[in-house]
Order: C-alpha cells, then sequence, then structure tokens
C-alpha cells in the first residue's frame, strides 16, 4: 500500500453499549464487503467476530476483533469491540489505534451507561465518529427521542443524515436526507440489492424539517458550505464535502438508522465510513518522545523510520503474537526492531493481515496498517517498536485498577504448575488481571474488572487447560486512604548483606480529595541555589527517598492495598559523609511513610458503583426496596420508552447476587448495568 492509497483506507471500530447490535452490524458489513459469503448470527453462537466459545456461548464480545474488507475501492480495518464493562480495556485498547468510529445505539435502549462510557473515551482520544441507531424495527423503536438523548447525554452535536420511514413493526424503509432518495433493501438476496427511488410528495413533507436542520447545522459548522447555503447554490457533492469535514473536526455527529439484523441500513453506514471518516492522513499525527524527552510529531509516512505501538497481545500455542498499528515506515519479514520501552532489539517473523480468528500472510506492512506480527518476543501493550536510527516512544496505553479478587487454589502440585502457566499467559493478554502467590498457603489471588470477567476466566481455564482450581467466594478489592495531617521521621541504619546502609527522611502526609489520585512532592528544605543543594544533597539520594515513598505507597498499613488520595510531602532527606547510602535513603522512606499514616487515622476505601436499573412501573416499587436494602443510593429517576430507569450508586460487596434477586423480584422484566464509579467510604 503506497501512501497514495491513505485517501482510500479508514481504521474504524465497532463501538456500543451491550446488546446494541454492534457485532450483527460488523456480521453484515462483512458480508456486504464479500469478506464473508454467509452471515452469522450472534444468537446462533456463529458470528465470525464472536470466534471465542465463550463468545459464542454467551452471546457477548468479550475480545476485540480484528478484520480488513474492501468497499469499493476503499480498504477498511474493522474492529468490533465488547459492549461489557468487565471489557472495557478492549475498548481503550481499540481506540487508541483507531482513526474513526461507528458509534450503534439500540432504538429502544437509547443511550445507555456504557455507551457514555465508550462514548467519552473516544472522546479523549479525539476520534470522530459516526452514529447508526439500530433495531428501528423493535417494539417501542423512537428514532427521535434516541437523537435528542444523544445530544443530552453524550454532549455531542448529533445530526440525522436519514430517518426511518416508519418504527417498529412499521418500519419498512429509510429516507436519505442528503441524496433524498427513499432506500428499500431486497429480502430475496439479504438486503444485497439496494432500491433507490426519488421521495413521492408524502415523504418529501416527512424529510423536509430533518433535512432542513441537516443543512442549517451544517451551515453554522462550516463556512465554506454556510456561503453556498445562503446563495441557495449547492448540490449532494457540497452536503458531502461539509459532512466530512464537520465530522473530521468532530463539531457533527452523522446520525443513521436501520435493522443490521433485518439486513437494513448497512450499506448506507459504509458508505458513510468512507466519505465522512478520517484516512491515516487526515487525522492529527500522533506525539512520541526521543530518547532525549523531546516531543515528536509523527506523520503518517512509509518512507520515514519505522514507529509503531503494540495494543494488544496474544499467545497462541507458546508463541506471541503482538497487534500493532503501524503509524510510520514500512516493515518487512526479517527487520529488527528496537522495543524502545525495554532497550531490547526483536526480529520480525512473519506479518499477518487479520481476520478475526483466521489471518492471511502478508511480507510487509507500510504506515497506516493495522497488522499482527510473530517474532516481537519482548512485546507488552502500549510499547513502542521503532527503528533503531529514531528510537521513539509513544505514550502508553491507559490500563485500569482491578476491583474484584478471586482465590484460586491448585487441587495438586502438577495442577499448581498448569495454573500458573495460564496465569502468566492470560495477564500477559489481559492487562486488567492481576495475580499474586501466596508462598506458604500455594494460592494465588486473581484480581479482575468484575464477575463476569472472572468468570470467563475460569471458563477458558477449564477449555484450554483442562483445569478447574477451587476457587473462594469473590472479595472487593480495596484502597486506603488517610483522614488527616500527619508527620513522621525514620531512620535507617544497619548491614544488609555485607554492606552498611544509613538514611534519615522526614515527611508529611494530608488527604486529598476523593479521585485526586496521589501526589509526592519535595518540600522547601534544600538550598534555593541548586548548585548548592547538589552540594547537600546529591540528586540520586533525593530519587531514592521519592521511590522509598511511592513504594510504599502501594502497601496500606491498615490493608495491605494501595494507598489513594494521599499527599506526601519530604520535609527532610540527610546526608552524612561516607554514611548516608542509596538504599538506605529507599528504606528511611519507606519507614517514615508508614508512621505518617499510621498517626493520621488511615480507613479503608471500597469500590463504588453505578448502577442503572430499567424496570416497568409495575415493577419500581420492588426495584427501589431491593435497591436501597443493598445500600444504593437513588440519584435520579426518568421516563423512557413506558419503561422507568433509575440510576444511583452502590458499595460493590453489597451487589454480589443482585441482579439474580432483581430478575426475581421483578419476573424477569428488569434491566441492570453496573459500572465503576470510585473508591470510596464505606
Amino acid at each position: 500500500m503506497s501512501d497514495t492509497l491513505f485517501p482510500r483506507l479508514r481504521n474504524i471500530g465497532v463501538i456500543a453499549h451491550i446488546d446494541a447490535g454492534k457485532t450483527t452490524l460488523s456480521e453484515r458489513m462483512l458480508f456486504y464487503t464479500q469478506k464473508i459469503h454467509r452471515m452469522g448470527e450472534v444468537h446462533d453462537g456463529a458470528a465470525t467476530m464472536d470466534y471465542m466459545p465463550e463468545e459464542q456461548e454467551r452471546g457477548i464480545t468479550i475480545m476485540s476483533a480484528c478484520t480488513t474488507c474492501q468497499w469499493h475501492e476503499y480498504s477498511i480495518n474493522l474492529i468490533d469491540t465488547p459492549g461489557h464493562v468487565d471489557f472495557t480495556i478492549e475498548v481503550q485498547r481499540a481506540l487508541r489505534v483507531l482513526d474513526g468510529a461507528v458509534g450503534v445505539f439500540c432504538a429502544v435502549g437509547g443511550v445507555e451507561p456504557q455507551s457514555e462510557t465508550v462514548w467519552r473515551q473516544s472522546e479523549e482520544f479525539g476520534v470522530p465518529k459516526i452514529a447508526f441507531i439500530n433495531k428501528m424495527d423493535r417494539t417501542g423503536a423512537n428514532f427521535e427521542a434516541v437523537l435528542s438523548s444523544m445530544n443530552l447525554r453524550l454532549s455531542t452535536n448529533a445530526v440525522a443524515v436519514s430517518i426511518p420511514l416508519g418504527q417498529g413493526g412499521d418500519f419498512r424503509a429509510i429516507l436519505d436526507l442528503v441524496h433524498e432518495e427513499k432506500l428499500t433493501f431486497s429480502t430475496e438476496d439479504q438486503g444485497q440489492t439496494v432500491f433507490r427511488t426519488p421521495f413521492t410528495a408524502e415523504e418529501a413533507d416527512l424529510a423536509e424539517p430533518w433535512r432542513e436542520t441537516l443543512l442549517e447545522k451544517l451551515a453554522e459548522t462550516d463556512d465554506i458550505f454556510m456561503e453556498a447555503y445562503l446563495e441557495g447554490h449547492f448540490n449532494t457533492d457540497d452536503i458531502n464535502a461539509a459532512l466530512r469535514r464537520a465530522t473530521l473536526s468532530r463539531q457533527i455527529t452523522p446520525v443513521l438508522c436501520g435493522s443490521a439484523l433485518r439486513n437494513m441500513g448497512v450499506q448506507p453506514v459504509l458508505d458513510a465510513v468512507c466519505e465522512w471518516l478520517p484516512s491515516p492522513a487526515d487525522v492529527a499525527p500522533p506525539l512520541a518522545h526521543d530518547a532525549d524527552g523531546r516531543e515528536f510529531a509523527v506523520k503518517a509516512d512509509s518512507k520515514d523510520p519505522t514507529a509503531a505501538l503494540i495494543f494488544k497481545v496474544l499467545i497462541e500455542n507458546g508463541r506471541k503474537l503482538a497487534f500493532l498499528r503501524l503509524y510510520a515506515g514500512h516493515i518487512h519479514e526479517g527487520d529488527s526492531l528496537r522495543n524502545t520501552a525495554r532497550n531490547t532489539d526483536d526480529r520480525l517473523g512473519r506479518l499477518y493481515r487479520l481476520h478475526a480468528d483466521r489471518r492471511e500472510q502478508i511480507t510487509e506492512a507500510r504506515a497506516g496498517d493495522i497488522v499482527a506480527a510473530v517474532g516481537l518476543r519482548s512485546a507488552h501493550t502500549g510499547e513502542t517498536y521503532a527503528d533503531r536510527t529514531r528510537p521513539l516512544t509513544f505514550e502508553s496505553i491507559d490500563s485500569y485498577a482491578p476491583v474484584l479478587t478471586l482465590v484460586l487454589e491448585p487441587r495438586n502440585a502438577d495442577e499448581g504448575k498448569i495454573l500458573d502457566e495460564a496465569l502468566t499467559r492470560y495477564t500477559e493478554e489481559d492487562p486488567t488481571l492481576r495475580v499474586e502467590l501466596d508462598e506458604e498457603t500455594g494460592t494465588r489471588t486473581v484480581s479482575g474488572m468484575g464477575e463476569l470477567h472472572l468468570d470467563v476466566l475460569q471458563e477458558r481455564m477449564r477449555r484450554e487447560y483442562g483445569i478447574s482450581p477451587r476457587a473462594g467466594n469473590p472479595q472487593v478489592v480495596l484502597r486506603e486512604t488517610v483522614r488527616k495531617q500527619a508527620e513522621a521521621e525514620a531512620e535507617f541504619d544497619r548491614e544488609l548483606g555485607k554492606e552498611h546502609h544509613q538514611g534519615y527522611v522526614s515527611l508529611q502526609v494530608a488527604p486529598l480529595p476523593r479521585g485526586t489520585g496521589n501526589c509526592v512532592t519535595i518540600g522547601e528544605f534544600l538550598p534555593s541555589d541548586p548548585a548548592q543543594a547538589r552540594k547537600l544533597l546529591p540528586q540520586f539520594f533525593l530519587d531514592a527517598a521519592l521511590e522509598g515513598v511511592r513504594d510504599a505507597l502501594q502497601c496500606g498499613e491498615l490493608t495491605g492495598f494501595p494507598l489513594e488520595d494521599v499527599a506526601v510531602t519530604l520535609t527532610g532527606v540527610q546526608r552524612q559523609e561516607g554514611v548516608t547510602t542509596v538504599p538506605g535513603c529507599r528504606m528511611a522512606a519507606g519507614q517514615a511513610l508508614r508512621k505518617a499514616v499510621a498517626s493520621a487515622s488511615p480507613v479503608a476505601l471500597e469500590p463504588v458503583m453505578r448502577v442503572e436499573i430499567t424496570v416497568p412501573e409495575d415493577f419500581l416499587g420492588p426495584a427501589i426496596s431491593l435497591f436501597t436494602t443493598r445500600n444504593g443510593k437513588v440519584d435520579n429517576m426518568e421516563e423512557r420508552n413506558g419503561f422507568k430507569s433509575l440510576r444511583g450508586t452502590a458499595p460493590l460487596r453489597k451487589l454480589f447476587g443482585f441482579s439474580t434477586a432483581l430478575r426475581s423480584s421483578t419476573q424477569g422484566r428488569a434491566g441492570l448495568v453496573m459500572t465503576f464509579d470510585r473508591f470510596d467510604l464505606p
């Protein structure tokens, strides 16, 4: 692929709340682009992009899947992402390397909690988006309500570019506001044939206010189009060009509609991806740092030195498969690349273009490509591989703190070895998993993002490794903080091994507002003159004290869990010539922090979840009663398509088994979504 083809390359993802129809839409997109020749259905466990047995059995997406397809003259790298909050890291990794996204919304459910989460994530990465309101054929579908909800809850300028002709059981066609055509889809060839006919007078009357709104919004956001609009001289090409500019600048989110399950409205989404979403050359160059720490904009040019970001790692048959986005340069089999995070060189083995769990071997990849590589043995998620002549480093991919732990105990020594092998693999593939080994009891403590996350982990161990270690009851992951200010000092003076180490550190701790994080600073105990300061206290002693503080923050005195929302100020680091050592300063700092925390009224924090319950009005009373008995606090309530939507917060430890109890008390008619909100006081 040459750089001249950039305008015809799209790297996009499909993002949404669980059960909005992401995978069904992706399946149709692959079918209409002739990547697959038979559509698989999610409810049958036969969707191409849901290839894991756990996905097929549960009917949900667990692991993001990549594929490449062709639509007319365009090449599309497509990533289907999970909708369940427990697998948010998969969405985060995908959004980091995508240029554009398709947000999918249910025409009945509208903007749901995870919709807000993934939309917010995409905004953080500056990803331009189009939206598809799916399931227009379902009873209770309300296109206008979903559009209004998008503008209100997502703070986006959502503008319809197509509207449904009929809703629910009456949904029969789509009115294209840009081309002023009615679109119908053949039922004889699974929607492959699209019939375009001019509006009738009745359809034109229905579409006119929507089209006028579209044109007005474009004129408000695009100066070029405004001039043509005011003069009354514009055509379809002008509208498309203005939509592209407004979408790329994220001033407008074009909204389409349809029913992916009924094969209606998918081809217009493909057209919109190609016409309005960006190519690698249309997005701002990502920033990286060179070996000297200087910031560098990496342009999408295959002639420049190579720069690639690893966004996912899989272990297959003992071999590491690294998924990478190539931002600059080009790579071939056998090339040697530098892992700039670890300062190691790895040689590329085979390169693959992906199609879910299958792959096509290729000989080279160029800037803009998303491919998989074998041979990058030191690769981990978020690390950069670059040409040794220009060792750049991209910002790493953020991970998430786990909120739930599970103790696993192998049944015998042999199973223990297999368990460790499995956990080593899974933690390398999934940055949100944490594993700790208790040498005395032989148990392994596994921490994850939720009950489903840990359930899937155990299922994979049974299926892939044939082991079923004994599992304890899930326990919440805690954090610790302080409630008041305190000071402490400590001197470390003893022999370690055959060497004598000494250090003295004094410091102060104080609470910070919830959600602030930790802040470690140096007080005004050194002379203002840098030369004099270095003479009195070399930098490496100061660095050692800071390192000791940060290490000690990882283990609180009260719970053993990390400290959070604590301000630590170093108030003194004393040096005795020829006696003070780097390890001594580090150990003294850790001791001083532990003393200060013990005097600062430490308290445990536990995970608090955002909860949304959707329930028929007849069952609202029992749902609220059950929620409040779990220490739930109701924040607000709203009407949504004949249902009541209750939103609030509750401690995670009180929500074990809540979904089962809620279904029982509402005859199975309540919907429940829980997402992590914060660590807070019980």
